[in-house]
């Protein structure tokens, strides 16, 4: 079978980079997209100078600007970025047609039968960073690997404005050393878990067999197992659309109510609109729903036709939610259906269509 190429693009600071390119004096500042203080806005994203402070995207505008007094905060000008997500999704077709798309500022690309650059992957990922720089005045970083849970660790290896390399002759050596935190679905409660076990590298992780895994994880100790020796199957999916945007929580320490439950919903919506946001238009945000995991780890979700996407209306569906089971919980999650606005049988192009 031949060898698959896959490269992973990450725009660096997305919102914020179009914002600097479009208005220099922002350039070397401080400086975050997001809503405003004063309406209890979310930061959706910042730039390089904002993260030495701690500014982080899906942080209260509020409490960006404790951490860092000089910050600027520009409103979001979704257009613009949407714009720009088209004018990268063109240059990335002069190359491949198996484009998978994350969100406006993120994709995977396969280009295993790209015969540009006599098939080198990592010169076709040079050419997209030069003529995104040359044509959009923004940077990008990438990463290619033969899988793409190692394209996109790739990607993030030299931020930003980056390239890094993995080899089908490096992949072994490489994942030895990784961290485990580093896996594709390692959240901080399963990495504490990982580490208790004293596994920390996996290089650990392969000394465990894979019915050890599955007896501690369940079925993502399979998925353990395969990562800690770089396998993973995963095709890039150019045909497929989203059905929902959501985002969870498992907590170290159980929430023993509802009150509990209730004060964890802001950070929550705070993050899921953030997400929303960066929605292309061919979707439209539909009904609320959200995950209750209790402590014995039965679980139950619950949406509503019809109801808004504010606070008050999350609140109830969690004060349902949580009475199903009456137990102490786990983990929350909130989110909402989206209705695909392309039609049935469209490409999937987060990256907007042209």
């Amino acid at each position: 079978m031949t060898q698959r190429k896959i490269i992973h693009v990450d725009c660096d600071c997305f919102y914020a980079a179009i914002e600097m390119r479009d208005d220099p004096r922002l350039a070397g500042n401080p400086l975050a997209v997001g809503g405003s203080a004063e309406k209890r806005g979310v930061i959706a994203t910042c730039n390089y100078e904002a993260r030495a402070y701690g500014v982080r995207s899906a942080m209260s505008s509020r409490h960006a600007l404790k951490l860092c007094p000089d910050l600027t905060i520009v409103k979001p000008r979704m257009d613009a970025y949407k714009e720009a997500s088209r004018e990268i999704l063109l240059i990335f077709r002069d190359y491949t047609d198996r484009i998978e798309p994350l969100s406006l500022d993120e994709a995977y690309l396969d280009v295993s039968g790209c015969e540009h650059f006599g098939g080198s992957a990592t010169r076709i990922a040079q050419d997209i960073r030069r003529r995104v720089s040359s044509q959009l005045h923004i940077t990008v970083s990438a990463g290619v690997a033969p899988n793409k849970f190692l394209a996109k660790i790739a990607s993030d290896w030299r931020k930003p404005n980056g390239l890094f390399v993995i080899t089908p002759d490096q992949v072994e050596d490489f994942v030895a050393a990784l961290p485990v935190s580093k896996l594709h679905g390692v959240g901080k409660v399963t990495a504490d878990k990982l580490g208790r076990l004293g596994i920390i590298t996996c290089e650990q992780l392969r000394e465990w067999t894979k019915l050890a895994l599955v007896r501690e994880f369940g079925s993502f100790g399979e998925r353990l197992w395969n990562l800690s020796r770089g396998i993973d199957e995963r095709v890039v999916q150019n045909d497929s659309r989203r059905q929902s945007v959501s985002v969870e929580n498992t907590y170290d320490v159980d929430l023993p109510d509802l009150a509990s439950c209730l004060e964890k919903l802001p950070e929550l919506l705070a993050t899921l609109d953030v997400r929303v946001s960066r929605m292309d238009s061919s979707y439209r945000p539909g009904k609320p729903f959200v995950k209750v995991k209790f402590h014995d780890f039965t679980q139950t979700t619950l949406e509503q036709q019809g109801a808004g996407r504010d606070i008050a209306s999350y609140t109830q569906l969690l004060t349902q939610a949580i009475s199903r089971g009456g137990k102490p919980v786990r983990l929350l999650g909130v989110g909402v259906r989206l209705q695909d606005l392309s039609g049935g049988h469209e490409q999937l192009e987060l990256f907007g269509r042209v």
